[in-house]
């Protein structure tokens, strides 16, 4: 597989009784395909890793791999506090078929250099999959430092990042050290644009999730070397796009995908769903954005001028 282009980090979608709800997941998984998004990530933080049971992780990976037909790599994230659980599931993942990982490092614990490293290559080593690391020292605590990263150099299958410092100058700093060794994918959706344009090959991107075409197009086009068009995009989808960087970015975004049909608000606790003002908050703004919504060039991903109406 290659870590290039827009990997959509999925919500798990759960019914009123607190099952998966594989419909509505299906129903969101299509619309990114159809999108045409360049790989699938489940298990991530926007998919309620922490709150699935190992069994329903099982449910949705095997789900996810039947309807995508191979049409896309399928990633699955791993973010364990124990070496040994992460061990297991990176060999339980290759045998399932899937294209790659995403690896955290150790939850609960601040890892210092050495321990951090080490727990990446034991899971590296107990697996042919292709590995992107999550930096996201901000959230989880841990920074993988460029020191780190050239540790990890020899270890072949580790061969991105998910970049989520929220430093943009990193995206340049990882690339006059290392080149190519590794794929940078943007992490943090509203740098993404500015990601891409420095040298990121990818976007492990959130607000897909309910505004798949937008994102694929803000992509292909800086591919395209179109950056005026895609920055009229991202203009109109910032207040959108600062939904993902607030703690509760779950809610948030499930509330978008509510109100565009791609999916529902239920969480499971103890996240809850929105209500009172802050429900009318987030609600007004996704509101607002769709009033103002561009019209895509489904061929090309050029923006045209005209609109559309909630």
């Amino acid at each position: 597989m290659t870590w290039k282009g827009v990997f959509p980090a999925v919500t798990t979608k759960f019914t009123a009784d607190d099952q998966l709800d594989f419909k509505t997941f299906e129903k969101n998984l299509e619309a990114q395909l159809a999108a045409g998004v360049h790989g699938i990530i489940i298990g991530g933080t926007l998919g309620e890793s922490s709150v699935l049971s190992p069994a329903e992780k099982v449910d949705l990976l095997n789900f996810t791999i039947q309807k995508v037909e191979g049409r896309v790599p399928v990633v699955l994230n791993i973010a364990e506090g124990a070496t040994r659980e992460a061990v297991k599931i990176a060999e339980a993942a290759q045998r399932s078929g899937i294209s790659g990982l995403m690896l955290l490092p150790p939850m609960r614990y601040k890892s210092d250099h050495k321990e951090t490293v080490t727990y990446f290559k034991s899971v590296a080593q107990a697996t042919d999959l292709q590995i992107m690391i999550y930096n996201n020292p901000v959230d989880y605590k841990v920074d993988v430092t460029l020191d780190m990263f050239e540790d990890l150099v020899d270890t072949r299958n580790i061969d991105a990042v998910k970049e989520s410092t929220r430093d943009i100058v990193n995206v340049t700093r990882m690339i006059n050290k290392f080149g190519d060794r590794f794929s940078i994918m943007s992490g943090v959706d509203t740098l993404a644009l500015d990601s891409l344009v420095v040298g990121a090959k990818g976007w492990v991107a959130g607000l897909v999730c309910a505004f798949p075409e937008e994102t694929v197009a803000i992509y292909n086009l800086v591919m395209e070397g179109r950056i005026k068009e895609a920055v009229e995009i991202n203009r109109w989808f910032m207040p959108l796009l600062e939904l993902d960087t607030f703690s509760k970015l779950v809610q948030y975004i499930k509330l978008a995908e509510a109100e565009v049909g791609l999916g529902t608000e239920i969480v499971r606790p103890p996240r809850l769903i929105l209500s009172g003002d802050e429900r009318t908050e987030v609600l007004g703004i996704i509101r607002e954005a769709l009033k103002k919504r561009p019209v895509l060039n489904r061929s090309n991903g050029q923006r045209s001028t005209a609109k559309v109406s909630a």
